[in-house]
């Protein structure tokens, strides 16, 4: 039993004369969020359609829950649901026959409409045709529709796209609540860096095809080396007795001290530091690297 819902060999797919996937190895493991992350055109819904085999992948080059997708195809499909760029969903239908439609499709009795519309909190909109529904509630279907058959496996190609801050906040706590409550693996695109951040437990970065980074959260947050911005009076001052006090000073510009982020202790003892000298510490706030710098760094070290 392969401890991978996802595992890619070597993936290399092209169209005519351009690679679009380049020797890419995915391992996403069993019950992880997975954020596949990369700007657009970095060949991330290409991917997701070679594992949903819409697009046919070399022999012996993808393999789901440990099984080759090309001489697996049925079996391996009816563990996995998507949601690839627009949902399917009929608009003069209300959500809830949406739903049920999708169960006659799919020979599953049609109380599961019911199930999955409490799942994707849609109760309350089961009987509003659909058309009707706010983008947020499209992709929620979307994601109802594509958990029907109770897949193990979740592939959803950048289900946030499009949403208001209300709808992002709601697709991404259904995501969270089905990989812990409901034992789902989930791989879902993005080319926006801190909404992977806010869910994903493991992350792969994609560009030009390449698999750039693949790691844990933690890995990712290692290598996207931390800055600590601390905005203080008198900053010459500030900076020099930091210095003395065997702080490294990245950089002191008229309104603030950059310094390497070590851990919230440490900067508690830089604010402590700092008062007990007799500066007004105002803020001290942890910057993150967002993808693009990330990816510039990555692409440096390569």
């Amino acid at each position: 039993m392969s401890n991978f819902a996802i595992e890619t060999v070597g993936l290399t797919y092209n169209f005519g004369n351009q690679t679009v996937v380049k020797d890419l190895s995915l391992q996403v493991p069993n019950g992880s969020i997975y954020g596949f992350l990369g700007p657009n055109g970095a060949g991330k819904t290409t991917t997701i359609k070679i594992l949903l085999n819409l697009l046919q992948s070399p022999a012996d080059q993808v393999f789901i829950f440990g099984k080759e997708i090309n001489r697996n195809r049925i079996a391996t499909l009816k563990r996995v649901g998507a949601l690839v760029e627009q949902p399917a969903i009929y608009g003069h239908l209300s959500g809830k026959e949406n739903l049920i439609n999708r169960c006659i499709l799919l020979g599953i009795k049609k109380s599961k409409a019911d199930d999955m519309l409490a799942l994707v909190g849609l109760t309350e909109a089961a009987n509003k045709k659909s058309s009707k529904y706010s983008l947020g509630m499209k992709q929620r279907l979307g994601i109802a529709l594509a958990l029907v058959s109770d897949p193990e496996l979740l592939l959803l190609d950048e289900p946030t796209n499009g949403l208001d801050p209300n709808g992002i906040i709601e697709v991404r706590n259904l995501m969270i609540d089905l990989a812990t409550k409901h034992n789902k693996t989930i791989l879902v695109s993005s080319h926006l860096l801190a909404e992977i951040e806010r869910t994903a437990t493991h992350v792969g970065i994609i560009n030009k095809g390449s698999l750039l980074f693949q790691g844990t959260i933690n890995e990712l947050h290692l290598l996207s080396k931390p800055m600590l911005e601390i905005e203080v009076d008198q900053i010459e001052s500030a900076a020099k007795l930091l210095s003395a006090s065997g702080f490294e000073v990245l950089e002191s510009t008229l309104k603030k001290i950059i310094v390497p982020f070590a851990s919230p202790k440490n900067s508690g003892e830089i604010n402590t530091l700092l008062v007990q000298n007799g500066f007004t510490v105002s803020s001290l706030y942890q910057q993150r690297k967002d993808l693009e710098n990330l990816f510039l760094d990555i692409t440096k070290n390569n």
